[in-house]
């Protein structure tokens, strides 16, 4: 890619790399010209304890695990991991840079052969000290190079059983994906390998997200095998050491003021959408609130941003998504950013001396209000709303008259959905946007809340829908004199406020006054959520984000029990029928209800629930918590998953249970059928238990001497 830099800089034209798609997105072992474009180390707790290894690994310790599995997909920083391993190693052995140069002759073969599976290296040679450690490194279990006759699972399988109880002088660093580690549990399972099958038993439950889940570091009933689950730590979070996460640290580097184009040197001027969205995020309030929005995104949809994500993003939010652009010559090359600014901003200032201008010159404007990251955050539109326009426009007569300004304007809306309609997203986060739009989405934001327009004054957003509604001239001029809106937002409300002053002309009106209404509708949602994106998203500001904030609390803070008190409190009311619990006897799990004088309800005492505090000694923070409901044999363990917590405070407010989400509904059940079973066979619970049979009020209960059938007011 062609690279323009204006007065010295080197963003947003070199953010392009970072995309999952391009070359900085992959990372090669020992490679100094691939992976993190950023060129800077990002920690994890992960990495100190590689750190802590690779300095006592020489030592010999028996303490000291010799087998280290980093357990996670693609995209997740196993490759950087391996790699800052063996500098540490080189350097913790006095190695003088010979061990990292001898393996990268190994994981660099001559041009057409295929980088080897496993790499072994006499390490204690290339020490300064006598030493005798040997090193073997599976950069990529699902590798078989060299091994071309056995499975990946296979040879997984054969080399951690001859590590197993292999002396000290010996140490194996491998990554492994789930879906390897699972295949060789079959096949260990399979071919009646017993010990293998004990191992990876035990490996599989520790990078679990289970309640029970062992020890990691080291593998609980196995001192020399240390795992970790790479894909269970947020990039969001501070790591134990205290310093920034990994993704503040990402955000800032991005938006170094001194790697972007000096004021007045970019192409596009002040109108560049890229170089004004890093003035935004380059101050501290506004980059943590779009941190705080991506870790919600995290805790309310349980999918974690991994390292590739976070380099997408940050490309996509700060340097676009462009075709390639043709050049002088013909030949294709990608337009940086500001140029790809700058164009649409001659094209803006081009279609009003055309008298019929293209798609191209009529979206100008809306390509670029929309390209901020505020925008390209929260991207989508209302899908039907551009064929919806178009009818409307036709009726109106306003499709055809392109020599006034409004109609212009409204074809240029109406192009801009439509395309809006396609696949518009890099394909590497796609899902990602889609689904924070889905869950976060500021337009959705409660009009109650108060969001801060700058350092002194705040407003109600319930005001702000308020104007728009009315009329765009009294919501823009509401918000414009606090000055928080770009050049290119002002420019495009002052457009749709002409084409909503027109559609209030009398002469427009009288020939289709709905389909003028409908437009105008259409117009003001348009700028209503345009504006709510570019102020709320600066503050963080999105849809539930009270119910987010305490949720992230629950999820972060040692001290759960003071947070999850209301929460016990409404899932124990859910759970049981006032101080009663109640079994079906006449179905299963799954099946329908019958008729209610057919029923039969096994009635025991309320099952109590409780926090349930999890072992975190060797384990990565847990991303989720749970509860305990019941006691003794029959007690189980319920996750306390964003959708049920939001519904337990959407009850506190006044929420009627019959309304409840299904995915909660689904879970709410699954815990009562998994306690029902143990409950049916538990003796001390049936002695004060009752049975309900039918719809008149029959029940059988203990008596003196045996059972006894009665009517329900008898007993």
């Amino acid at each position: 890619m062609e690279s323009s830099h204006y007065g010295g800089a080197h963003y947003p034209s070199a953010l392009v790399d970072w995309a999952g798609h391009h070359s900085g997105g992959v990372k090669r072992l020992l490679d100094k010209n691939s992976g993190q474009p950023n060129k800077q180390l990002l920690r994890t707790n992960l990495l100190s304890r590689l750190e802590d290894w690779a300095n006592q690994l020489p030592s010999g310790a028996s303490t000291v695990p010799r087998v280290v599995l980093l357990v996670g997909g693609p995209g997740n920083g196993k490759t950087e991991a391996i790699e800052s391993t063996i500098l540490w190693l080189d350097k913790s052995l006095g190695c003088d840079g010979k061990l990292v140069d001898k393996l990268s002759q190994s994981f660099h073969p001559s041009s057409g052969l295929a980088v080897p599976r496993r790499v072994t290296v006499d390490a204690g040679k290339l020490a300064s000290s006598d030493s005798s450690l040997s090193l073997e490194i599976v950069q990529d279990a699902s590798a078989t190079a060299g091994h071309e006759g056995d499975s990946a699972s296979l040879l997984l399988i054969k080399e951690l059983s001859s590590l197993i109880g292999k002396s000290h002088s010996s140490a194996y660093l491998c990554c492994v994906n789930r879906g390897v580690l699972d295949d060789a549990l079959i096949h260990a399972i399979d071919n009646n390998l017993n010990e293998a099958r004990t191992l990876l038993e035990g490996i599989t439950q520790a990078v679990s997200l289970a309640h029970d889940a062992p020890s990691c570091w080291p593998l609980k009933g196995f001192p020399s095998v240390a795992v970790w689950p790479m894909d269970a730590e947020s990039l969001l979070v501070e790591p134990d050491d205290g310093s920034d996460a990994p993704a503040d640290i990402l955000i800032g580097q991005a938006t170094t003021t001194e790697l972007w184009p000096a004021k007045g040197s970019c192409p596009a001027g002040d109108r560049c959408p890229f170089c004004a969205s890093q003035a935004i995020l380059s101050r501290p309030e506004h980059k943590a609130a779009l941190l705080r929005t991506l870790r919600w995104y995290e805790l309310a949809s349980g999918k974690r941003w991994s390292f590739r994500d976070l380099f997408s993003l940050t490309s996509y939010l700060l340097a676009g998504h462009h075709p390639a652009v043709s050049t002088s010559t013909g030949s294709l090359r990608q337009a940086t950013p500001c140029e790809w600014a700058a164009n649409l901003v001659l094209l803006e200032q081009k279609a009003s001396s055309i008298t019929k201008p293209g798609k191209q010159y009529l979206t100008a404007p809306f390509y670029l209000a929309t390209s901020g990251y505020q925008h390209a955050l929260f991207h989508q539109w209302d899908k039907g709303v551009a064929s919806s326009l178009g009818t409307d426009l036709k009726e109106l007569g306003l499709d055809k008259d392109l020599g006034l300004e409004e109609s212009r304007t409204l074809l240029g809306l109406k192009h801009f959905l439509s395309e809006r309609n396609g696949h518009y997203l890099p394909a590497t986060i796609a899902p990602l946007l889609e689904g924070i739009v889905e869950t976060l989405d500021p337009a959705f934001a409660s009009p109650d809340s108060e969001v801060a327009v700058s350092a002194r004054s705040t407003i109600l957003l319930g005001d702000l829908d308020m104007r728009f509604s009315r009329s765009l001239s009294g919501g823009i001029e509401f918000i414009r004199k606090y000055q928080v809106l770009s050049p290119n937002e002002l420019e495009v409300l002052k457009r749709l406020s002409l084409a909503d002053t027109r559609l209030s002309d009398p002469i427009v009106r009288r020939k289709k006054p709905a389909a003028a209404s409908r437009v105008q509708h259409i117009l003001r949602d348009f700028a209503c959520r345009l504006v709510r994106r570019s102020i709320c998203t600066r503050t963080a500001a999105v849809a539930d984000a009270p119910i987010l904030q305490a949720f992230q609390q629950v999820v972060e803070d040692d001290d759960k029990h003071r947070h999850l008190y209301e929460v016990v409190r409404q899932v124990k009311d859910l759970l049981n029928t006032g101080q009663e619990f109640e079994v079906s006897l006449t179905t299963t799990f799954g099946q329908p209800l019958p008729p209610r004088q057919r029923q039969a309800t096994l009635v025991v005492q309320q099952s109590p629930v409780r926090t349930f505090p999890q072992d975190t000694a060797g384990r990565p923070r847990p991303p989720i918590c749970y509860l305990k409901v019941g006691k003794g044999n029959s007690a189980q363990p319920v996750p306390l998953t964003y959708d049920l917590f939001k519904a337990v405070k959407e009850l506190e407010r006044g929420l009627s249970p019959a309304a409840l989400p299904r995915t909660v509904v689904a879970l709410l059940d699954t815990a009562k059928a998994r306690l029902s079973g143990p409950i049916v066979r538990d003796k001390d619970l049936l002695e004060d238990a009752k049975m309900r049979i039918g719809a008149d009020g029959t029940v059988v209960g203990l008596s003196w001497n045996g059972f006894v059938a009665a009517k329900e007011n008898g007993l």
